[in-house]
């Protein structure tokens, strides 16, 4: 989760700091993110399933918690696989981008496991909770102020030519 956070306020530090090199970073945050998820799971698997795959599976469905981790750590698959120079030439940057917006679902799902699974002591996940709806929120208020610019610009350029 700390990965996760700090990968996602890559970008409004970069935005409000200025700091453009910030963002050779966020690949490799993430991909760290990733790598403490796959040994969450596999700590999970080996200590409390014992590599048992149908006992793995019935617990799965029976606990919302451990299910949507899983579904967290699906998300995050296809982000680590592509997270390559060659996959964004491939798929091109749009889709690209498209694809690893998965991200913000990621640290939403994520949050709501880590919320779940902890029988008392909440504190830590709902400073992530914070942490997320924060970051989150920075980038809606930005991209709809973007939206408000260019709406504006679009309206004064067509009133101009007339």
């Amino acid at each position: 989760m700390r990965f996760l956070a700090i990968t996602l306020a890559v970008t409004p530090a970069r935005q409000l700091s200025g700091l453009g090199a910030l963002a050779r970073y966020r690949r490799m945050l993430g991909l760290f993110a990733f790598f403490y998820a796959v040994i969450h799971v596999f700590t999970w698997s080996w200590a409390d399933m014992d590599f048992d795959v149908g006992l793995m599976g019935r617990e799965i469905l029976k606990h919302k918690y451990i299910l949507i981790g899983m579904l967290t750590f699906v998300i995050l698959i296809p982000l680590a696989l592509t997270s390559t120079k060659g996959w964004i030439r491939r798929m091109g940057g749009r889709r690209w981008n498209r694809l690893h917006q998965l991200i913000y679902v990621a640290a939403v799902t994520g949050t709501i496991h880590y919320l779940w699974a902890v029988k008392k002591d909440t504190f830590f996940p709902l400073v992530y909770l914070v942490v997320f709806i924060a970051l989150l929120g920075y980038r809606a208020v930005r991209s709809a102020r973007l939206r408000a610019t260019r709406l504006e610009r679009e309206l004064a350029t067509r009133g101009a030519a007339t």
